[in-house]
């Protein structure tokens, strides 16, 4: 904590008098300034004296918050934050695992849509005022996921929520990789290092994107790994957009290589009305919005609270950045 007698936390954030008072609370002995900023331009004068920052700062706010020995990101990806910060001393925190739980929600209701025919037949004979059962009982559009293995990119908060709901809820087998394969949880049959990743995609009947955005990972989900899947398996891409290729799953989608994708997350965002994926029928995407809810804002808060608690007293801080490994 500053050697000042207060903590002075300043963000852009619209947390309410309600968040604000908690947040305070997780340190009922400490004075905590706490400045919600209206504007860029208030936020840019107010940082100056600012030892911890919610949020994202950069460029000159950043040069002049001299003061400044904590960043409580946003969100999961710090991606896009001033490299500056990482050559700083400055410690970084995010909300890895804080939006996990609806994000596997999500990512199991568009798989669901996408073997069961919702999205592609039902969805669109409701809006017609239609009722037209499609295919025949023992036809391929219906298909079920439960036994069926998933392959998940990324071991992390959202990775370990959906191989959760999959192995748990439909007895499926979960193969993984993950640069930190450390560990395997007991629902997880195999986990590799990252080198195995094309040895797992022809096995998967669902495969899963769920790694953060980096060097390595980037456009890894191209036109050969969509081209080595098999033809009646699905795509999920629910962290980063830019590990996918967009126009090689266009083509993979058209041609049949695929059965389907399920996409919370697009290389450019919004993607444009003319986009190719508008015309694929077998996608169901929402837009960035997979881990919104009521819970994930009280766990955000609760988290920070957390984190404010820690700082104050000298201890460790929960969800720190490895600003080698950028996440």
């Amino acid at each position: 904590m500053s050697s000042r007698d207060s903590l002075h936390i300043v963000t852009l954030h619209p947390f309410d008098p309600t968040e604000i008072d908690q947040i305070k609370a997780a340190v009922p002995r400490a004075c905590i300034d706490f400045t919600v900023c209206r504007t860029r331009e208030e936020f840019d004068q107010k940082v100056k004296d600012a030892d911890v920052v919610y949020g994202d700062i950069r460029g000159d706010a950043l040069k002049s918050a001299t003061r400044l020995k904590w960043v409580q990101a946003g969100g999961a990806g710090i991606e896009a934050m001033d490299r500056a910060l990482f050559e700083s001393p400055v410690l970084i925190t995010n909300f890895a695992r804080t939006f996990a739980p609806a994000i596997s929600e999500t990512a199991i209701g568009m798989l669901l849509c996408l073997t069961r025919g919702i999205s592609r037949y039902y969805v669109p004979q409701f809006l017609a005022r239609q009722w037209k059962p499609v295919g025949t009982v023992k036809s391929a559009d219906h298909s079920e996921i439960s036994g069926r293995t998933m392959g998940i990119v990324g071991l992390g908060g959202i990775g370990c929520a959906v191989a959760r709901r999959a192995y748990y809820g439909f007895d499926m087998r979960i193969l993984a990789t993950d640069f930190r394969a450390l560990h395997k949880p007991e629902y997880v049959t195999e986990l590799h290092d990252p080198g195995w990743f094309h040895e797992m995609v022809p096995q998967v009947d669902v495969l899963v994107a769920a790694a953060p955005h980096t060097r390595e990972t980037e456009r890894m989900f191209n036109e050969q790994v969509f081209g080595s899947m098999k033809k009646t398996a699905y795509f999920l891409a629910l962290s980063r957009g830019k590990l996918f290729d967009d126009m090689a799953l266009v083509k993979a989608l058209k041609q049949g290589w695929i059965a389907g994708a399920g996409l919370d997350v697009f290389p450019e965002e919004p993607p444009p009305s003319s986009h190719p994926i508008f015309d694929c029928p077998n996608v169901v995407m929402t837009m960035h919005t997979s881990g919104w809810s009521t819970d994930r804002q009280k766990r955000l808060v609760q988290l920070f609270a957390e984190n404010v608690r820690r700082y104050s007293e000298g201890l460790p801080l929960l969800n720190m950045v490895d600003k080698k490994l950028g996440y």
